[in-house]
């Protein structure tokens, strides 16, 4: 007699267990924990040998002669680099970031560049009706685009749609958690609904040709929402990052099968829509006419790209007794803590008793560890009052025994540096490239750059 073996999912991460429980033991979330229909177990399909029966399958080997996949670009630069020359036939792309951030409006200038050029593009929303999605493309200027526009949930719907005729060049489907499939039970959103959805759609993406772009919520800690079995499903996946009270927003490409992982695509948020910026250096760089305490311009590298960032620091001494206060803003704040211990520890500057407050300029996010000279930069700079050179970058990692270590890819980082105008580099000593123009200053240990931010020789 079969019986129906019962199965509880996670619907934050997807585990699969036996039996119900208050909270995960995987992600350690609770009241996450739903009971769904599992396979319906019989003793011949328990005890039959899969070693037999099935079809045979072609093995090829390694070097055989395989063409590089058509790409199709879209026409804006910024997109193209994340994507890596842009969307490959037949590929699916995952694109997830914070409400409000401008996932819909890039979609949609996307996919009225690729109709213009005479492709045919398929807009689904499961979130607006075509009214709402027409509107919005009429107000960035994009109402006459032969863009298809649909409004469905349904799997089976959209892809009885596209299968009817020629299958389209790009389809967009806005979002993956709105879509819903009748072969299997549950509400729009869980993990079974958005893991079979996602399988049914990128399975007609690999069979007709069809670049799918899928849109995907983020949870209130930035991950895209659903099974993360949603992530190792699809080609590329996009992040898109950016603060609503700043102008500028980060394509950055997380997972790429088709190119690299280093790439960024920066675009500003304005009336007419998202805007390409050529020049991302310009944007996060505070145009002065005298040198600051406490502000120092660091080189971040995002893959082939360099860009100009400032970092700000200011620190308040306080009266014995107080407790110090630590605020980060766009690094990390552990990392904070090590470069204050190695001040402390190796050159004598005891902070322990002032607050520090340090931030990014321009909401960008910083996660190179080059940038360790620089923030150190910026606390000298803010404890002592002692600006540092206004035509001045610094760059390069600090160890706990106080050593500055060099960074990969110096020689793009300078010479961004001196396109901008920048005059001075302080940087790590040895294995340094050619100076692209600037005269650089090369230090083996913190301490030796405290000296020099001092005048103590």
């Amino acid at each position: 007699m079969a019986r129906v073996q019962k199965r509880f999912v996670c619907q934050n991460c997807g585990s699969v267990s036996a039996k119900w429980a208050g909270q995960c033991l995987d992600c350690s979330e609770w009241n996450c924990i739903v009971e769904e229909a599992g396979a319906v177990i019989t003793p011949f399909k328990a005890k039959h040998d899969l070693q037999g029966g099935g079809q045979w399958i072609d093995l090829v080997g390694l070097d055989t002669d395989v063409r590089l996949p058509d790409r199709m670009p879209v026409g804006i630069a910024e997109l193209d680099r994340a994507l890596g020359g842009g969307f490959v036939a037949g590929s699916a792309t995952l694109i997830g970031g914070d409400p409000g951030v401008g996932k819909s409006t890039l979609l949609l200038q996307a996919a009225a560049r690729l109709a213009e050029q005479g492709r045919a593009v398929a807009y689904i929303s499961g979130e607006e009706a075509s009214d709402q999605v027409r509107l919005r493309a009429q107000r960035l200027g994009l109402g006459r685009a032969p863009v298809q526009l649909g409004a469905a949930t349904s799997v089976r719907d959209i892809l009885t749609t596209l299968s009817a005729g020629t299958p389209p060049a790009l389809a967009i489907i806005d979002s993956i958690q709105t879509m819903h499939s009748d072969l299997i039970e549950g509400a729009p959103g869980t993990v079974s609904q958005v893991r079979a959805s996602a399988q049914e759609l990128i399975r007609f993406a690999k069979e007709c040709g069809t670049a799918i772009v899928l849109v995907g919520h983020v949870t209130k800690d930035g991950a895209i929402a659903g099974p993360r079995v949603l992530e190792h499903m699809v080609d590329t996946v996009l992040s898109f990052e950016g603060e609503r009270s700043h102008q500028y927003r980060i394509l950055r490409a997380i997972k790429n099968r088709f190119g690299g992982t280093d790439e960024i695509g920066v675009f500003a948020m304005e009336a007419g829509g998202l805007t390409e910026v050529g020049n991302p250096s310009a944007l996060f760089l505070t145009h002065r006419d005298e040198s600051v305490t406490g502000t120092t311009v660091f080189p971040a590298l995002e893959g082939t790209r360099p860009v100009l960032v400032e970092v700000q620091a200011l620190t308040v001494r306080l009266a014995s007794g107080a407790t110090p206060r630590r605020a980060v803003v766009g690094w990390d704040s552990g990392r904070l803590a090590m470069i204050l211990a190695v001040l402390e520890a190796r050159c004598g500057l005891s902070l322990s008793s002032a607050e520090v407050y340090l931030n990014i300029a321009g909401g960008y996010r910083l996660s190179d560890p080059a940038a360790d000279l620089a923030v150190a930069a910026a606390l000298i700079s803010a404890w002592t009052e002692r600006p540092v050179p206004i035509d001045t970058i610094a760059f390069g990692e600090v160890a706990l025994s106080g050593e500055i270590r060099p960074v990969a890819h110096a020689g793009l980082r300078l010479k961004e540096a001196a396109k901008l105008g920048f005059d001075k580099a302080m940087v790590p000593a040895g294995g340094l490239p050619e100076s692209a123009g600037l005269s650089t200053q090369s230090f083996r240990t913190l301490g030796q750059f405290v000296d020099h931010l001092l005048g103590r020789g």
